[in-house]
């Protein structure tokens, strides 16, 4: 019910839905300026992505580098790329999360990993 029983107000209700999409634009871009980092092996490969995953750098201990043994340092580099990923999916969570609940999905946006 509407206070007092009127009409819904459309423009009240179209300025509310763009505002929310402006808020939503702009939690976006915050999370593709955004660098979460992610690490394997005790910290011999890091990797950095963006908040919207995007790989941005990966730092290789020279340690980590065994010519005999690239198979490991294949998993630890996809290790620290995964820890990367996770650590944006969970800023995104953060930063978008209320504003998918606020648009009524109930926390899910279509194409976002959550």
């Amino acid at each position: 019910m509407i206070p007092g029983g009127g009409q819904p107000n459309m423009q009240q209700l179209l300025q509310q839905a763009q505002k929310m999409q402006q808020d939503l634009a702009a939690a976006q871009e915050e999370l593709a300026r955004t660098e979460v980092d992610g690490q394997a092996g005790g910290g011999l490969v890091k990797a950095t992505v963006t908040g919207s995953g995007e790989l941005r750098a990966l730092v290789i201990d020279p340690k980590a580098v065994d010519p005999e043994d690239t198979e490991t340092l294949a998993d630890l580099v996809v290790a620290a790329v995964q820890a990367a990923n996770e650590n944006a999916q969970a800023l995104q969570q953060e930063k978008l999360g209320p504003l998918a609940q606020g648009l009524g999905g109930g926390g899910s946006i279509p194409g976002l990993p959550f």
